[in-house]
């Protein structure tokens, strides 16, 4: 693993205790009244959108699971979920409704297939040398003719020319890792020739990428 994806590791293993204030927006996170309004409702549009795209999947895989946030909403929509994730702190706070794997998602193999695999938040932390080996990780975990669903950050006016951010924690330490902004044009054509048809849009008011689609 690069310099840089161990120092992505140790901020989201140092970040566990305070992530779910970020996606709630509490404390430092906190929204005033409009943009909570505007968060809330593309929240719903995400949720939304998931449920009717997973409602009885059968098996799901979620990858880079962290907190449960979503594996919460995954286990009501499907028989089976294994969620995986490369920090014991994270997964941790997960839910036992889960069967929970620790492991590094560039070196785990599927031992079996799924109907679908999720990830939120979690391809805009992928370097681009390793989008590819990414998505036939993902192409090797499904079932002939399963799904593949996600939710990202929206494009926003922070990115940079390096795909990195520096991030700080409530504690004030800081940690340099990989953040790449997609357009839903831009990922849908570049996973084409992995082999991958997505339908992907922006939630009303850009906070989220999400959509989903099948391996060819």
């Amino acid at each position: 693993m690069s310099e840089r994806l161990e120092e992505q590791k140790r901020y989201y293993a140092a970040r566990a205790p305070e992530y779910d204030d970020w996606w709630y927006r509490r404390g430092r996170y906190a929204f005033g009244p409009d943009e909570q309004e505007n968060w809330d409702a593309d929240v719903a549009e995400g949720e939304a959108a998931l449920e009717s795209f997973a409602s009885e999947s059968g098996t799901i895989l979620e990858l880079a699971a962290g907190t449960g946030i979503w594996t919460r909403k995954l286990v009501r929509l499907a028989d089976r979920v294994v969620a995986l994730d490369a920090n014991a702190e994270t997964l941790v706070l997960n839910t036992p409704e889960a069967e929970l794997v620790q492991a590094d998602l560039f070196a785990w193999r599927p031992q079996e297939l799924f109907d679908l695999v999720f990830f939120s938040f979690w391809l805009s932390h992928v370097p681009e040398e390793r989008f590819d080996e990414f998505w036939a990780l993902v192409r090797s975990a499904l079932v002939s003719g399963g799904r593949v669903f996600l939710v990202d950050s929206g494009p926003t006016g922070d990115a940079t020319d390096d795909g990195e951010q520096v991030r700080q924690l409530a504690d004030g330490r800081e940690f340099t890792i990989v953040k790449r902004y997609w357009s839903p044009e831009q990922l849908a054509e570049r996973v084409r020739p992995l082999g991958f048809e997505l339908d992907l849009r922006l939630s009303a008011s850009r906070h989220f990428l999400y959509g989903g689609g099948s391996a060819r």
